[in-house]
């Protein structure tokens, strides 16, 4: 058994293959997590939040560290990648800024060296920083468990404060996005109450493109972190960009409706009031900035 300060024991299993893995968590259930970055696994071990006996090592596993990129299928990364590694990486950089942009706003540059794309989302934290960009570039998530392989797409993955869709036994091997549409333009906008990597007081990605069956001729993707017990979609916001023109009356509407759809908490990073007021100026600020770009593609 291993023992820190502040931590309690656990024993250490390097897991050998995924099947392995995954009938070890089975078995063991809440007394057993998978460990890659560790940097959110250990801090709740610290606080006392979690106990868990086993740390099951995931992250060499085949895959879990992979970022391949084809023009047709899109982007498959794993989810032991690093923060630092998907936000550095030049197939990410070149055809998925968003998610470059949201990676390299996690924590601090020591820390995104360790804590991984797949820790961040499967903490199921409101506050993650890649769930907008992960929402808004419609991703997938690869799970892997006692049954086999599965894909839930990331709309489905998140169902309340710590709670995701991972069933027992199962593991997030990695991510897949699609091929993104061409011309896209996208920014990934995060208030904290400091520049050292904080935890997302709101967090807005932004994500736009041209299409001929939009009434307007344009789609916009708006997800949002920190606002509600769950990252979500500003589904209605997306549905007035679609069908009205894309100028400052239609944005700031859309801003308005984002707003309405947080559902916020007061905490002591902000209040809910001033949460509210934020996803609407973060979300006209992304939309100007975004159809900026658009207009120069």
């Amino acid at each position: 058994m291993l023992s820190r300060p502040g931590l309690s024991s656990f024993d250490y299993v390097r897991a050998s293959t995924l099947n392995e893995a995954s009938h070890l968590l089975k078995e063991h259930g809440e007394a057993a997590r998978p460990l890659m970055g560790g940097t959110d696994l250990f801090a709740r071990m610290r606080d006392g939040v979690i106990r868990p006996q086993i740390l099951l090592d995931v992250k060499h596993l085949p895959g879990m560290r992979e970022i391949v990129y084809d023009e047709q299928a899109g982007l498959t990364i794993g989810a032991a990648v690093t923060m630092n590694q998907a936000a550095r990486h030049p197939d990410v950089q070149a055809h998925y800024p968003l998610l470059a942009e949201a990676a390299n706003s996690v924590a601090a540059y020591q820390l995104r060296n360790r804590a991984t794309l797949g820790g961040n989302l499967c903490n199921g934290s409101p506050a993650a920083d890649t769930a907008p960009a992960v929402l808004t570039l419609e991703g997938r998530f690869v799970l892997y468990g006692p049954a086999g392989e599965r894909e839930l797409p990331a709309s489905q993955f998140f169902l309340g404060p710590g709670k995701t869709a991972l069933q027992p036994g199962e593991l997030m091997t990695a991510i897949r996005f699609p091929a993104p549409p061409d011309g896209a333009a996208a920014k990934y906008l995060k208030l904290g109450r400091n520049k050292a990597g904080d935890l997302s007081i709101v967090g807005v990605a932004v994500f736009g493109f041209s299409d001929t069956t939009a009434p307007s001729g344009y789609r916009f993707r708006i997800g949002l972190a920190s606002v509600a017990p769950v990252p979500l979609r500003a589904t209605e916001a997306e549905e007035a960009l679609a069908a009205n023109p894309p100028d400052e009356e239609t944005f700031a509407l859309a801003a308005e409706k984002a707003m309405e759809s947080a559902s916020p908490i007061g905490d002591v990073r902000a209040g809910a009031i001033y949460r509210r007021a934020m996803v609407r100026n973060l979300t006209l600020r992304g939309l100007r900035e975004v159809w900026e770009q658009l207009r120069k593609a």
